[in-house]
């Protein structure tokens, strides 16, 4: 019996391939899904993972939706967590459950308005950092995002860190 993944990490029209390929490691060794909103800034046939040495690329959940809208309308998520420089709560202060989804806008201008705007404020999440610098990378931002909600669900008793480091569900 599948349990699902563990989170649902979510990219709004990625523009980095290095970035995307990073945040797909991060999934596939935490086992979640990644889902990509396009326009992407890349490529990802086999033909172009192959060539960029995505060897793992085939053992990831992947999926890629045509918009926002399309991604709403396939998925319906229950519980979205959205991250943006511009949120006032921090990633800490959140309580992520077992398939939560993880919304990231693209590197260059974050989440849009738009999608910003239909999430009440306490879903709004950022990273804390000192005053004046910019934000995270957007792989360092997912991969922290991702490891806090292990982190969470492992001191809840909701899943099981072996001996080895595995993650058992």
């Amino acid at each position: 019996m599948s349990v699902g993944p563990l989170l649902n990490l979510v990219l709004h029209e990625p523009e980095i391939p290095n970035n995307t390929g990073n945040i797909g490691r991060t999934a596939l060794v935490l086992g979640c899904s990644l889902h990509l909103i396009r326009p992407l800034g890349f490529d990802t046939s086999d033909k172009a993972c192959r060539r960029a040495g995505l060897d793992y690329w085939p053992r990831l959940d992947v999926k890629h939706h045509d918009s926002w809208q399309d991604f709403r309308r396939a998925e319906s998520p229950a519980r979205l967590w959205y991250f943006s420089a511009h949120a006032t709560r921090s990633v800490f202060d959140a309580e992520f459950r077992r398939g939560d989804w993880l919304v990231f806008g693209k590197e260059t201008a974050g989440l849009p308005e738009s999608i910003l705007g239909e999430a009440a404020p306490e879903t709004r999440l950022r990273f804390p950092m000192v005053e004046g610098e910019r934000g995270l990378n957007l792989a360092t931002a997912v991969c922290a995002a991702a490891y806090e909600g292990v982190r969470q669900l492992h001191a809840r008793n909701e899943l099981r860190i072996d001996e080895r480091g595995i993650i058992r569900p």
